[in-house]
């Protein structure tokens, strides 16, 4: 049975210890309504939301020496590793369910990674005038691969107007275990994946 986190909650994945060998993150979000631009049709570009995986080690700061090594997202869906795999960019946010899906294999992460942190920026937000004030119904959940079934969902309901990023949630390691953390922290400034990942150089 799936628990609803409020922000700031933490739940234990380590499944009374046996661990759990495959998981997904799931994230999504839709569109909220526009006001009707003249003759009754919206305005604007559709918002393009990108999902990522940041890994940190354990100072809490990025692991490794390359973009690659610390970051999985749209233009790095696997990490060497082979421990995460993004299933691609969704770039609209259109239909139920899940719009981005990251795969992660916890015992296959390189030593020294303690901490994932899932990450969602808005693509060239400045540029566009977008921000998450103009999302609605943004989550993340997280998924037991071996039988499918959903073990925690976080919605993020906050009123996250002004903010072109968002830290939705992190994966880390304590006392052995693997434990999820509902963050739903907005960035204001974070248009772009490497504006998130500076917040952790």
């Amino acid at each position: 049975m799936s628990i609803n986190l409020q922000k700031g909650q933490k739940i234990d994945l380590s499944k009374g210890g046996s661990g759990i060998s495959k998981l997904m993150v799931g994230l999504g979000w839709d569109e909220a309504p526009r006001s009707k631009g003249f003759f009754g049709f919206g305005g604007g570009a559709s918002i393009d939301c990108d999902a990522s995986c940041i890994l940190l080690n354990s100072n809490g700061r990025l692991y490794g020496s390359s973009t690659n090594d610390c970051c999985v997202y749209y233009n790095n869906l696997k990490h060497s590793s082979g421990a995460i795999v993004h299933h691609g960019d969704n770039l609209t946010g259109a239909g139920d369910g899940d719009d981005e899906c990251i795969v992660v294999e916890p015992s296959k992460l390189p030593q020294g990674v303690e901490k994932l942190v899932f990450v969602v920026n808005i693509y060239d937000a400045h540029n566009k005038k977008q921000h998450f004030g103009m999302i609605e119904n943004a989550f993340i959940r997280i998924v037991d691969m071996s039988n499918n079934q959903e073990i925690c969902r976080y919605n993020l309901s906050e009123n996250y107007s002004g903010m072109t990023g968002l830290i939705a949630g992190e994966i880390y390691l304590k006392n052995g275990a693997w434990k999820f953390n509902a963050v739903g922290q907005g960035v204001q400034n974070a248009p772009y994946v490497n504006d998130l990942m500076n917040l952790y150089r």
